[in-house]
């Protein structure tokens, strides 16, 4: 009988997540979204612990060493819980604010504009991009995303929002929309500001919603590419997640690092049909936030295989 009911809510998940990712006919667009919008905010704390022990599976032993203040780890198909840590805490997410800003860019914006570093927002001295250059708005989005260019952050806010204060305040609007409300945009980059928040479950709620879009998706799942400037040059990219050509599966997100909110990484992996979205804040190393990630979605892949197997 629980395996009965167990396959009957795992038919049901699939069938929504099938739905809020692909297809279906210009006339189901609204359906499809407000689908979308009920996968994000469906985490299922009672299945998996109804049908295994989830500390019986290996790996479960060394959670409690990880260093990372915060995390929740998902099954992405089902919102099945695996694990979490502190995952409603305010913290602070450094430049994992870029995947509101790449969002929102990709939603509103046109990617043939051409968008010029001005010295109102070449602010940063780790950026990569410099003044004066101009660049394609889809090129500069991939630019942000694979090396986590502040200043191409603000370059988009300015010109999606008018100033970065307005752009802010379209970061919040659709924060609201998704339900994050333990989420506060201050900027489009995550430079240190005492007004730049979230949580790791608001966090969860935004990551599996912008992979459901494919330019997104595609972007983040990207470990190199040379990127175009508008006047014939190029700038050889890598993305900062070592998780992309470290880990089997691994399809995004996001690393972030400032020492206000110490080094955190969204990630995205998919194996065996099985998509797990894990959100780890304020872990002690550069390194350990790949490690401490690593072991986490091993012990996910290990428990939707068992869950998924168990009579």
């Amino acid at each position: 009988m629980m395996k009965t009911v167990r396959n009957a809510i795992l038919t049901l998940f699939a069938m929504v997540a099938a739905y809020s990712c692909g297809g279906g006919s210009d006339s189901h667009v609204a359906d499809e979204e407000e689908i979308r919008l009920l996968k994000i905010g469906r985490i299922d704390s009672v299945s998996i612990p109804s049908v295994i022990y989830p500390d019986s599976i290996r790996g479960a032993e060394t959670l409690a060493s990880l260093t990372a203040e915060a995390w929740i780890l998902i099954d992405d198909g089902t919102g099945c819980l695996i694990s979490e840590k502190n995952a409603d805490k305010r913290m602070y997410m450094a430049s994992l604010t870029k995947m509101m800003t790449c969002l929102l860019a990709l939603e509103r914006g046109r990617m043939d504009d051409s968008i010029y570093i001005t010295e109102d927002v070449f602010i940063s001295r780790d950026s990569r991009v410099r003044l004066g250059q101009g660049y394609l708005l889809a090129d500069l989005i991939d630019e942000m995303m694979l090396t986590s260019d502040n200043d191409a952050a603000f370059a988009i806010a300015k010109h999606l929002g008018g100033s970065v204060d307005d752009f802010s305040r379209m970061m919040n609007e659709k924060a609201a929309y998704l339900g994050m409300d333990g989420t506060h945009f201050a900027n489009p980059n995550g430079t240190p500001n005492d007004s730049n928040y979230s949580t790791a479950r608001d966090l969860a709620r935004l990551t599996r919603y912008a992979m459901c879009d494919s330019a997104f998706a595609s972007i983040v799942g990207t470990a190199e590419k040379r990127v175009p400037l508008l006047d014939g040059r190029h700038m050889d990219c890598q993305n900062t997640n070592m998780l992309l050509k470290t880990y089997k599966g691994c399809i995004g997100v996001k690393t972030g690092f400032t020492r206000q909110a110490g080094n955190c990484l969204a990630s995205a992996a998919t194996r065996d049909d099985t998509t797990l979205i894990l959100i780890l804040l304020n872990s002690r190393t550069m390194n350990s936030r790949f490690t401490e990630s690593a072991s986490l979605l091993d012990y996910g892949f290990r428990v939707m295989k068992a869950f998924r197997s168990s009579k």
